[in-house]
């Protein structure tokens, strides 16, 4: 039993590091959360989440190692990962080249997503990332030793699931905060520019990777 317990703390340490430093999905959602609020925000963590606790459950039940074994399925995934991230860059191009500045009372009143688009979007950036699929058969491999219990596998799941609500919530919940808002509405340009650059250098290691 504490030898379970030692590699749940060690897979619970990890996923922490993984999920909580900066990424395409933390990134957006910080976008987000300045631009139109703390709930398109949680809207899109939301999304993020799913896609995080999807790729858990393929690796919990091996699927996901399979899909690694075949290089087709994730060129594909990172095909698709990469023309996403480009196409977040060019978002984020277009919102930076933007004419004007948007008073903090506005910040977010600005082409409004639709729930379902946000959650998509989010969705969309942990399911099409073949690394995330990577990460969480390290994540569970790391946490099954030897004689590991069914117990071990559901305590990794439920543990990593609490901890990415709480992660990509927070994101979004203290980036939504009225100093954020008005920086986001000072910095604007700035802001979704660096946001443009990152994602586009995201997209285009991705796409160049031979992982």
């Amino acid at each position: 039993m504490g030898s379970e317990l030692q590699h749940l703390l060690l897979v619970y340490t990890a996923y922490v590091i993984a999920a909580g430093s900066p990424g395409p999905s933390n990134m957006r959602i910080m976008g987000v959360a300045m631009d139109q609020g703390r709930r398109a925000a949680l809207v899109l963590a939301a999304g993020v989440v799913s896609g995080s606790i999807f790729w858990g459950a393929m690796a919990a039940t091996g699927i996901s190692a399979i899909l690694t074994r075949y290089a087709e399925a994730l060129t594909i995934l990172k095909i698709f990962g990469g023309l996403y991230l480009l196409y977040l860059a060019f978002r984020a191009a277009k919102a930076a080249l933007t004419a004007g500045e948007k008073p903090v009372e506005t910040a977010g009143t600005n082409t409004p997503e639709t729930t379902s688009s946000l959650y998509r979007r989010g969705l969309l950036m942990h399911l099409t990332n073949p690394k995330s699929i990577l990460a969480w058969i390290a994540l569970v491999a790391l946490g099954l030793g030897p004689g590991a219990s069914s117990y071990t596998v559901a305590a990794i799941l439920f543990g990593c699931a609490v901890l990415s609500v709480t992660i990509f919530c927070g994101y979004a919940i203290v980036f939504s905060t009225a100093p954020m808002v008005r920086f986001y509405s000072r910095a604007r340009r700035w802001i979704e520019g660096t946001l443009a650059i990152f994602f586009g250098a995201a997209g285009i290691r991705l796409l160049l990777s031979r992982t």
